[in-house]
C-alpha cells in the first residue's frame, strides 16, 4: 500500500505529492463520515480503499480543491459535494 504511494505514476495522476496527499485526508473523512467505498476490493482498510479508488480514477480534486467523484454512482449516493470548510 505505502509502496502505491511512492510511485510517481499516482503522484502525477493526482498533480503532485501534495494534492495526492490532500486528496486522501478528504477522502478518508468521507468515508470515515459513512461514505461507501467506490470499488469492490477485498479488504476493510480505508487507506487501501482510497489508494485503489484513486488508481481507478474514482475520485479527483477540483480546481477548488474540493473531492469529487467520477460519475453518478447510485451505490455512492450521486457525486460527493465536499469543501474543506466542512472540516
Amino acid at each position: 500500500m505505502i509502496d502505491d504511494l511512492r510511485e510517481e505514476e499516482i503522484v502525477n495522476k493526482v498533480g503532485g505529492r501534495f494534492k495526492l496527499s490532500t486528496l486522501i485526508q478528504k477522502r478518508m473523512v468521507a468515508l470515515n463520515g459513512g461514505s461507501r467505498p467506490l470499488v469492490d476490493i477485498d479488504t476493510k482498510d480505508k487507506m487501501q480503499i482510497v489508494i485503489e479508488e484513486i488508481k481507478q480514477n474514482k475520485i479527483f480534486l477540483d480546481t477548488s480543491s474540493n473531492l469529487r467523484i467520477t460519475g453518478a454512482s447510485a451505490e455512492a449516493g450521486g457525486p460527493l459535494d465536499f469543501d474543506s470548510t466542512d472540516l
